[in-house]
Formats: C-alpha cells, structure tokens, sequence
C-alpha cells in the first residue's frame, strides 16, 4: 500500500472576498475578547488581529443590539480599507442570528442552543414522536434563517461543542461524539435539503481524543452520505503558555496531519493576537509534508487503527504509562524536581557523577560501546550493532530503529528477545505516517516489543519546538502509538524539553502529571479580567496533580463546555462568580475578590485538596 499526505477535498464556501474549502489554502482565524458595543476598541482589535494574519475576525453578539452593531464594525472597517469577513458567534437566540446574517459575512449558530431548550442536565425521556416534532420545530426557525443568509450571501458555521449538547440529544445519545455528529447532522441535511451549500462545519472539545475523534467520526458519516463541507478546527479552552499551545497542537495537528481541515482557530486565555503566530507556524509546519516521497506500507496498513498489544520491559510498555526520556547527551545535568523524567539518556558520557547528584535514583541509559564500564545502567544500540544485542545480558536493551531498517532477520530478533526496547526514529518528511507504517509492520509480524517514540530537532524558539513536537508525538499518541516519547533538541535546555514531554502526554489524555486547566479565551461576554483570574486560579491550584479546573468567562462556555473538569469557576455577572463541583452550581453570583478563596474551600469541601 502507498501512503502520502493529501488535503480532504471539500467544497468551497463564500465567505465575502475570503473564500474557504476547494482548492483554498488552510484559512486561520481569530475572535475578539472586546465588548461587541464598543465600536472603536473592537475596531482597532480586529485591524490588530487582521495586521498579525486573521483571514476571518469573529465577534460574539449576544442579543439582537450586539449583532446590530456589528453592522458599524464592518462599516468602519471597510472604510479604513480593512475588508477581511467578520464573523458573528450566537447562542441561545436565533433572532440575533437573523440581525446579524444582513450585517456580517458568516454567522455560527450552535445546533445545541439554537432552537432547543436551554440545558438543564437533566435526562428526558422522548418518544419518537415527540422527538420528530423537535425536528419539525428545528426546520421551521432555522429554514427562514437559511432563507436570509442566501438573500445576503451570508455563509454559515454549523458549530457543535462537547458539553454543549441539548438535553434533547443528551437523552438518546449521552455527551458523546455520535451525539456531537447526530447533532450538526440534523442540520446538515437541512443544509442539503434547502441546497444552502454556503456551509462550514465545527466540532471541538477540550478533550483532545474527543475531539479528534469525533471529527474522524463526522467526516465518515458525511463521506457515506456524499457531503464535503469545509471543516473548521479547534481546542476549546486550550488554556495558556505552553499548555494551550501543545494542547492545541497535539488536537489540531493531529487532524491536519490526515488531510482534515480548513481553517483552524487556536484558542488561547491570551491576546487574540497572540493566536494568529501559533496558528500559522501549525498550518505551515503540515503543508512541509505535501508532495513527500511515497511510502510504501504494509498490506493491513489502516490509519487510526494502530494499537498494539505489548510486553512490558523494565516498567516500559504492556499498562505501564508512557514514559519520558530526557536526553542529557550534552552533559547538562540540571533536573526540575517537578518534571523528573523516568530514564535519562546519556551518550557516551561517565554516570557516575549523574548518579551521585539525583537525590532520586533515575536509570541511566548509555551508548553500548561504554555500556560495559557502567555498571547498572542499560545500553543504546543502533541498528549497526544489531549484532551485539543478541549477546549482552542486559535486562533492558534500547535499540535503534527507523522503518527502512525493518526485514524478516530483525522480526525474528525482537520476537525471540523479551529485554529489547525499540527507540523509533524517522527521518522522513511525512515522519508520522513512516512511523504509523512501522508500526504496522510490527502487527503484522506479530512483535510485542515495546516502542518510544524518538523525535530530534533544532529549535531555538520555544514555541516552534512546543508546535512541532506537539503535532509529531501527539498525532502517535492519539493513534495509540508509543511506550514512551523522547525529545532531543540540543538548542533549548533540557530541563525544558522535559517539561514538554510531560505536556504532551497530558494533552494527548495519555499520562496525567500535573493540574489541567481548562481554560476559555474570553470574547465580549466575559464580565471579568480573564488572563489574571488564571493566573491567581493556577498560582492557588498547580500542586493538585491530576486535578481538572475550568476557568470560564461566561455561562455559554460553563457548566457545559467545560465538560469533564473536576471543578469549575464561571462569569455569572459583572464582578460575579459561580463556583461548580462537575456540572452542578455548588456557590453562585459569590464576589469575585473572594472566588479563589472559596474555590479552595470547595475543593477542600470534597476531600481533593492536597498541602
């Protein structure tokens, strides 16, 4: 079988002079965090988003009044030679959505507040009938409002977000991706029906595999009923720093990496500005694998389907976590206590001054040609020195191995060898898809040995190594791929790239090590400064490992939105707090100078506080 990178073909969709889908290039795209009733300041956002590469600016409007202003932005930006289509984000009020269909380029609706009743958690019951008649109340608002934007030439975003179901959906389907998919289907076939073609897709989660897996799920059920709308990619409430930016790659990459996408909008508790960079370095770091040498993979090769039953080695593989390797081949021994890796790797260099300075005992692995004058450490073959392994009595040997390597005298090496560790590298252009079909291999002839995943760069920028590695291990990761993950790059401090590691892992829900914060970008309806509420949320809660806090702006994205956080602080009102245990209000409309501090007390309430 030959495999090789190629975008989904989807069809092209109108979106005033911006075209998105066809033959068009991966659009990127931002959204204001302004009040939408403040023209000027939402003005100069929107040219300060467009300068730094915005090709759509999205604007939320709550009410009929927001999505009526939103006529004065276009406006005024158009008047100042700024013509790049605005976008307007409604929920709950489909009237606002009619106001704002005559005043922008493309409206998002949320099939999950569109028409149905506002959520209220709770399960119901529906008989086919009355399930029907929901339908028929669905295409009866929404075929009207397909009426006005084909009048306007006025695009729309069909947007379905995990937590944010109807009840009416939750009752048949549960917070699932089938019930994400059955939910933007039903107004998809209305699409098709009305011949409303002028239609772009959205399906995002916090939870990277819920995503990524429901965006799979969804473009199979509109392939097997023939329709290729454009699709829309996103992390909700990613977060910040470096976690919003691994996670967002790690969910995002993932897709692009198959051909799925064609616009992304990388959500981040940060300038929406500060999006667009990370943005265009994902887009840009996938479109380097168009036009790659083919590669030619096993017969069985089947993407998606790569996981793999394997033994355990010493404390890698079979149920044991995936683990880091920190590559300290360079002689810098400065560790983080926090982000201890689990095997240190390093080269040819003497362990013993390693050794006496970890206050925690970490194996060390070392190059075969030293091995032997190192007592207690496990040694690093490359292919070249296939002929050792066989007789060093190691417990735990690391080999080498690229997918070129791979021939039926290796098969019977690593069948008949339980101490061999594969390290997998790639140096090929499309590495992901190399290492899927290594992997492949490996089923095939039914080899059990473990695999780290080994990827090796030169970065000097942080955030081009956090994007970059982000997409490449976490693409494996969400695939079921890899033991363990190693990331050498010898222009960022290790301890550094270690702390990477451990993100990704989380981000790919593989290995938990530290909090998550699930955390939303802010738009016009946040009543509170954002950015310095999660600064003092994460200050407050970074030591709750494995813990799982929601941090929203408004109560469009929480309770439901934030899906599966353990605990939850939410915009009631201006200078207002809600607090949530799961998805239950346990403190509502409490003084914001006192929500950290009642956060704490919940937490504490719930026997999940830890000193």
């Amino acid at each position: 079988m030959i495999i090789q990178y190629r975008r989904r073909k989807t069809s092209e969709v109108r979106i005033g002079k911006t075209p998105m889908g066809g033959n068009n290039p991966v659009r990127i795209q931002s959204m204001a965090n302004v009040s939408t009733m403040d023209t000027e300041n939402a003005v100069q956002q929107a040219i300060r988003m467009i300068e730094t590469g915005a090709e759509y600016v999205r604007f939320t409007a709550q009410g009929e009044r927001e999505a009526a202003n939103l006529g004065e932005i276009r406006r005024e930006l158009t008047a100042r030679g700024y013509e790049t289509p605005l976008v307007a984000d409604i929920h709950f009020n489909p009237k606002a959505a009619d106001v704002a269909a005559v005043n922008v380029e493309k409206v998002r609706i949320n099939p999950g507040n569109y028409v149905d009743k506002i959520k209220t958690f709770q399960q119901i019951e529906y008989t086919d009938e009355e399930y029907s008649a929901e339908l028929e109340k669905i295409k009866a608002r929404f075929i009207p409002f397909l009426t006005l934007c084909r009048t306007h030439q006025t695009a729309i975003r069909i947007g379905v977000n995990h937590g944010s179901l109807s009840d009416r959906i939750m009752s048949r389907y549960g917070d699932t991706p089938e019930g994400m998919v059955a939910s933007c289907m039903e107004f998809l076939r209305i699409c098709r029906e009305e011949n409303f073609n002028d239609v772009v897709i959205s399906i995002k989660a916090s939870n990277t595999v819920v995503m990524v897996a429901t965006v799979r799920l969804l473009v199979q059920t509109m392939d097997a009923e023939d329709m290729h709308y454009p699709l829309h990619l996103g992390v909700t409430e990613a977060g910040d720093e470096e976690d919003g930016r691994i996670k967002s790659a790690v969910g995002i990459g993932a897709l692009l990496v198959d051909g799925i996408g064609d616009t992304i909008r990388v959500s981040l508790s940060e300038p929406p500005e500060a999006e667009l960079p990370v943005a265009r370095k994902l887009v840009e770091y996938i479109l380097q694998r168009e036009n790659h040498p083919a590669i030619k993979a096993p017969a069985s090769y089947k993407t998606s389907d790569f996981n793999r039953q394997t033994i355990a080695v010493h404390r890698i593989g079979n149920n044991h976590v995936p683990v880091v390797i920190s590559d300290r081949s360079c002689g810098d021994f400065a560790f983080d206590e926090s982000n201890l890796p689990d095997y240190i790797y390093i080269g040819n260099q003497n362990p013993a001054p390693l050794q006496q300075s970890l206050s925690t005992p970490i194996p060390l692995i070392i190059d075969s040609s030293v091995w032997a004058q190192a007592p207690g450490t496990y040694p690093y073959f490359t292919v070249s020195e296939l002929f050792k392994i066989t007789s060093c009595n190691a417990s735990a040997k690391f080999l080498e191995l690229r997918y070129p390597d791979l021939d039926n005298e290796l098969a019977g090496i690593l069948q008949n060898d339980s101490s061999i560790i594969i390290v997998l590298l790639s140096h090929h252009q499309n590495s992901v898809y190399e290492m899927r079909a290594f992997v492949t291999w490996l089923k095939e002839k039914e080899c059990n040995t473990p695999v780290v995943l080994r990827c090796i760069y030169h970065e000097s920028e942080k955030e081009n190594l956090q994007i970059k590695a982000a997409v490449d291990f976490g693409s494996l990761l969400l695939d079921g791929i890899g033991n363990g993950i190693w990331l050498s790059n010898k222009g960022i401090d290790p301890h550094i790239t270690d702390s990477y590691q451990f993100s990704i892992l989380q981000a790919a829900r593989v290995r938990i090590s530290k909090t998550e914060y699930i955390s939303c970008p802010g738009c016009g309806r946040t009543l509170y400064d954002l950015q310095t509420t999660i600064a003092r949320v994460k200050a407050a809660t970074s030591h709750l490992k494995g813990l799982k806090i929601g941090i929203m702006g408004c109560i469009v994205n929480g309770p439901g939105e934030m899906a599966d956080a353990d605990y939850g602080y939410v915009g009631a009102g201006r200078g207002r707090i809600s607090l949530y245990k799961g998805k239950t209000c346990m403190l509502k409309n409490i003084p914001e100078e006192d929500a950290v501090e009642q956060l704490i007390e919940l937490i504490k309430a719930n026997g999940d506080w830890k000193d």
